[in-house]
């Protein structure tokens, strides 16, 4: 790792970030992308990894942005909700109203980002979860509006999407 700068990739675009210049070294990867680059969609809510607000994509998987320090991420590909298309069949689900009874997937939107790439990393490694490996897999994320059953109805649909597809 060079201790001057740091390379990320974030979204398709390279960014070459200098420490000192553009960032300090003891900040975290969230502060970097929120607060120095403007990747707003990165929330910063209880900074110790209990929330799930910050989740980002790092070379495909989710991660914490919270809970590594920028120059732990130096050479890696990230994505932000901000690298997700408008029309990706797992924001249209949580953009949409869902069945009745469930409630929508989306109320105030604070957690909605980590919410989605939480479930573009889910269903990468399974496209087919049952609802326990959903819940599972969400369960490091807090929605304070309490949507978990609009949440987990959202990701079911999307996943039974993807088996209509296939």
């Amino acid at each position: 790792m060079n201790t001057d700068s740091i390379k990320l990739c974030i979204n398709g675009r390279d960014y070459t970030l200098k420490v000192g210049r553009d960032f300090e070294i003891t900040e975290t990867l969230s502060t970097v992308l929120r607060e120095r680059l403007g990747f707003t969609g990165v929330r910063v809510s209880c900074n110790q990894g209990a929330c799930g607000a910050c989740t980002i994509l790092l070379n495909g998987k989710s991660a914490l942005s919270c809970m590594m320090l920028a120059v732990e991420a130096d050479g890696c590909d990230i994505t932000t909700i901000e690298g997700i298309p408008a029309d990706d069949p797992i924001i249209e689900a949580f953009a949409k109203e869902t069945d009745p009874g469930y409630g929508t997937a989306m109320q105030c939107g604070f957690c909605t980002p980590g919410f989605v790439l939480e479930t573009k990393s889910l269903l990468a490694e399974n496209p087919h979860p049952t609802e326990a490996e959903i819940r599972d897999g969400l369960s490091g994320h807090v929605c304070r509006c309490g949507a978990y059953q609009g949440i987990e109805h959202a990701v079911k649909k999307v996943s039974a999407a993807v088996k209509e597809v296939k």
